[in-house]
C-alpha cells in the first residue's frame, strides 16, 4: 500500500458536542469552529479552498451528522471512519497522546495511510426511516424494562407503570404509521418491502430495517452480503492450528433484528424450519444453527430482491 499519494490533501476532524477540530494535511493547518449550522458552513467553506482528497470524522452516534450531511450536500469528499480502525491506527504508530489537535491531525494521517473508502451519504427519506427504526428501539427497550419492572415492583406502583406503558404503546403505534406511510410514498421501497414481507417470518419491521440500514441488499453477491450482515463465518487458522470458524463484524442493528426473526421464522416457515432441524441432527448447538439460517436467509432475500421475484417454498 502507498502510504503517500503526492499532494494529496486530508482532512482530520475531530468531532464534539459543541465544536469541530480541522487539521489539514500535509499543509499543517489547523483551526477550530462551533458545531452548529454556521461553524459548519464556515469550515466548509473553508476547506473547499483546499479542494481535499477525504474529509475523515469518526463515527460518534450523531454529533457529525450535521457536518457529513452538509459535506454530501456540497458534494465535498467525506469518510465517516470506524474508531476502532482509527484507535488502532494510533496504537501502531506509537500515538498515546490526546489532545483535540493531536487527535484531528492522528484522523487525517489515518485518512492519508490508509486511504479509506468514501461514505455513501442516504438520501433524506432515507435517514428519516433510519431515524424513525432508532427511535422505536429505544422505545421497545424503555417498554421492556416498564414490563420487568411490573413483575418485580409492589403492587402500588403497578398504576403508575401501567400509565408509561400505555404511552409507549401509543408511540410505538404512531411510528409505525409514520414509517408506513413514508413506505408506501416511495415506490421503490413500497415494491421491495412487498417481495421481503412475502417471505414468512419477515415482518414489516424486519423489512423497513432492511431496506433503510442494508441498502445493498439485492446488489452483491451472496457471499459478500453475509459478510456485510456479519452472518459469514470467518477462518481462524495460522499453521497447524485450526480455530473454529465464527462470525464477526457486520450491521449490528441488521444483525440483532434477522435474530429476533429468525426466532419465529423457524417456526412459520416450513424451508427454514426443515434446515434448522436438519443442522440440529447433526449436532450443531442452537445459537449456532440460528446463525446458518439467518445467512440462508439473507441470501435468500438476496436473490429475490435482485430477480424482483416474491417467495416461492425454496428447497433446502
Amino acid at each position: 500500500m502507498n502510504l503517500l499519494k503526492g499532494n494529496e490533501i486530508n482532512v482530520g476532524i475531530d468531532v464534539g458536542k459543541s465544536q469541530l477540530d480541522i487539521y489539514i494535511r500535509p499543509t499543517g493547518k489547523f483551526f477550530s469552529v462551533a458545531n452548529d449550522a454556521q461553524g459548519v458552513r464556515e469550515a466548509i467553506k473553508r476547506l473547499k479552498a483546499h479542494q481535499p482528497k477525504r474529509i475523515i470524522v469518526e463515527a460518534t452516534g450523531r454529533l457529525e451528522h450535521r457536518l457529513v450531511f452538509a459535506c454530501a450536500k456540497q458534494g465535498l469528499p467525506i469518510v465517516v471512519a470506524n474508531p476502532v480502525h482509527v484507535r488502532r491506527f494510533a496504537q501502531a504508530i506509537g500515538q498515546l497522546a490526546k489532545t483535540d489537535k493531536i487527535d484531528a491531525r492522528l484522523i487525517a494521517h489515518f485518512g492519508e495511510a490508509v486511504q479509506p473508502k468514501l461514505t455513501e451519504v442516504n438520501a433524506e427519506s432515507v435517514r428519516k426511516i433510519s431515524d424513525l427504526l432508532t427511535r422505536r428501539r429505544q422505545l421497545l427497550r424503555m417498554q421492556t424494562m416498564e414490563k420487568n419492572r411490573l413483575g418485580i415492583m409492589p403492587q402500588v406502583l403497578h398504576a403508575s407503570i401501567n400509565t408509561i406503558l400505555k404511552s409507549f404503546k401509543a408511540a410505538i403505534k404512531k411510528l409505525d404509521e409514520l414509517l408506513d406511510r413514508l413506505i408506501v410514498t416511495n415506490e421503490e421501497w413500497a415494491t421491495k418491502s412487498s417481495i421481503l414481507q412475502s417471505v414468512p417470518g419477515v415482518g414489516k419491521m424486519v423489512a423497513y430495517t432492511l431496506l433503510s440500514d442494508l441498502p445493498e441488499l439485492g446488489h452483491l453477491n451472496n457471499k459478500e452480503i453475509s459478510a456485510l450482515v456479519g452472518v459469514a463465518p470467518m477462518n481462524r487458522e495460522s499453521g497447524k492450528y485450526q480455530g473454529q470458524r465464527r462470525i464477526r463484524g457486520g450491521r449490528h442493528q441488521v444483525r440483532t433484528i434477522m435474530f429476533m426473526s429468525m426466532l419465529s421464522a423457524i417456526q412459520h416457515n416450513s424451508t427454514l424450519k426443515a434446515y434448522y432441524d436438519r443442522l440440529k441432527l447433526a449436532g450443531k448447538r442452537s445459537k449456532v444453527s440460528i446463525v446458518a439460517c439467518m445467512r440462508k436467509m439473507i441470501v435468500i432475500l438476496n436473490t429475490m430482491l435482485r430477480n424482483g421475484t416474491p417467495w416461492e417454498n425454496k428447497n433446502v
